[in-house]
């Protein structure tokens, strides 16, 4: 991680469960961290927890389902920073529906936020990297373990959709990326069930065992692990199951 000191990563969702877990593994990796949400009271206190780390956490709120809120936030971050290096796509949201009877409103929320704003924020970060004529940087998107498998009896099947077009989406800007010879990574980590607030209030423990549940530290420790590989190395898929989980 020592050549990423210092330089700027965007983490959405930051506020808690996997964001704030990945945004404080790379404060402490030395990265200065832009952490966005649309609550960043979580992230205020997070920052004053890690001052003396090799890094730094800056709470910035945005609402990722207005474009225009993350076109903003990029221009602060060019603005107060100069750009953004590396971005992870964390921020996601899922709604315990069915594909007979998922409200439309909440299915356009899943794509707004699961699929949109990643490509937004994605784009905007490869423009950010090449606008100041750097050769590298890593777009890391948090997936699922549902992005490669339609599960048949987990309560997510219009969540699944998202997160296999969240796959397709960085495959192919993997091969655009590519084939214009640049040093710019992409990378998908797909986990399985993480013992988060949100897979708490949608699960009941008929489903959901915190003891067979990945912690969001294991997904953070998988993005410093993409991040560490060599320039020449690019990780393009990690998926994480608990030990003795079923999925």
């Amino acid at each position: 991680m020592d050549r990423w000191a210092g330089r700027v990563a965007l983490v959405t969702g930051a506020s808690k469960g996997m964001g704030e877990a990945i945004a404080r593994s790379l404060v402490k990796n030395g990265m200065v961290v832009v952490g966005c949400a649309r609550h960043v009271e979580g992230m205020q206190k997070a920052a004053t927890g890690l001052e003396g780390e090799k890094g730094r956490l800056i709470p910035m709120k945005c609402d990722l389902t207005k474009t225009e809120e993350i076109e903003s936030m990029f221009q602060k971050i060019k603005e107060q920073l100069g750009g953004v290096d590396v971005c992870v796509n964390n921020a996601g949201v899922n709604f315990y529906q069915d594909c007979k009877t998922g409200p439309l409103s909440d299915t356009k929320t899943l794509y707004d936020v699961n699929v949109f704003a990643v490509i937004t924020v994605s784009q905007l970060t490869i423009q950010s990297i090449q606008e100041r004529n750097r050769d590298d940087g890593h777009i890391i998107n948090i997936s699922s373990v549902c992005g490669s498998t339609v599960h048949a009896d987990v309560p997510c099947h219009m969540y699944t959709p998202t997160k296999q077009a969240l796959n397709a989406f960085t495959e192919g800007l993997r091969h655009e990326l590519r084939k214009e010879k640049t040093k710019i990574r992409t990378t998908v980590i797909s986990p399985a069930l993480v013992d988060t607030p949100l897979v708490r209030g949608l699960f009941d423990a008929s489903f959901f065992c915190p003891e067979y549940s990945l912690q969001p530290d294991d997904v953070a420790a998988a993005v410093t692990f993409a991040l560490s590989a060599p320039p020449c190395v690019n990780v393009r898929h990690i998926c994480l199951h608990a030990i003795h989980d079923s999925l």
